[in-house]
């Protein structure tokens, strides 16, 4: 047998279980751990609490709008960056990648700077009676913000891998560009596009630091469930704050293994189709 510097199987396996263990599932379980401190009954008085119920329905009616938003967007901007040449395709691909790389405590100053009364946005805005800054929209805003790069990065290269032989069949078929999307694109491309929106939801559930500071942290009106979790720990309240966030680590398992699922369930329907 060949030698060869990388690792066998068993050094690889026990090097990943190894990591995955203290840095995915020690912290998870400590969470847990610390959220079984309370009892049943303590545990659920906090997350059905008025203030608590108010911050998880803020949360993730503000996700869903942040991810159906770039469902939409993301789509058109993956498209664009794949199937047409222009003049700045190569800037406009990279800025997809600033939300990554810039602090969300940025992302979250330069939002409130654009939407507040007397920014470049909001001047034109609140005189409509369009209300951003210190609002359930400016929550969206900053979650779309963050969650953008995941639909688009996740949709690109499957359409990048697209060839054009079966578009091409389909419209000598005599199919219109819009049947060739709904029957012939969007098929290949849902598992990437669903995984993508999944994690654009998943990332706008835990956004922390770009929301609080253009949301104005309202109870009950603009808070989300990670400030609610901060505000207990600030109290020393620590069981609470763990509790608060199981629930929202129990929904983002919930969410994923749903969207799995459904990409398990789709790539059957696709080979059988096929």
């Amino acid at each position: 047998m060949p030698r060869t510097i990388l690792p066998g199987f068993r050094l690889a396996m026990g090097c990943t279980l190894l990591y995955v263990g203290v840095i995915v599932l020690l912290p998870l379980a400590a969470l847990v751990w610390q959220a079984a401190d309370l009892g049943w009954a303590r545990f659920v008085t906090v997350v059905t609490g008025d203030r608590a119920l108010a911050a998880f329905r803020v949360t993730v009616f503000s996700a869903l709008g942040a991810t159906a938003i770039n469902a939409v967007f993301g789509l058109a901007l993956a498209w664009a960056l794949v199937r047409y040449d222009f003049p700045g395709k190569r800037l406009l691909d990279a800025l997809v990648d600033v939300p990554f790389a810039l602090p969300t405590a940025v992302a979250g100053v330069a939002l409130t700077a654009l939407f507040a009364g007397n920014g470049w946005y909001g001047q034109f805005l609140e005189p409509l009676g369009i209300k951003v800054a210190y609002a359930p929209l400016g929550i969206v805003a900053a979650m779309t913000f963050t969650s953008l790069p995941f639909v688009v990065r996740s949709v690109q290269p499957v359409l990048e891998d697209l060839t054009a032989d079966v578009e091409e069949a389909a419209e000598t078929l005599g199919a219109g560009q819009a049947r060739i999307f709904a029957r012939v694109i969007f098929p290949a491309i849902f598992p990437a596009f669903l995984a993508g929106c999944s994690l654009a939801f998943a990332r706008s559930l835990g956004e922390f630091g770009a929301v609080i500071f253009i949301a104005g942290n309202q109870p009950f009106r603009t808070e989300i469930a990670a400030l609610l979790v901060f505000i207990r720990l600030e109290e020393y309240d620590y069981p609470a704050a763990a509790a608060i966030a199981s629930v929202m680590l129990g929904a983002a398992f919930l969410m994923l293994l749903v969207v799995n699922a459904i990409q398990l369930w789709s790539l059957r329907w696709t080979r059988t189709a096929s």
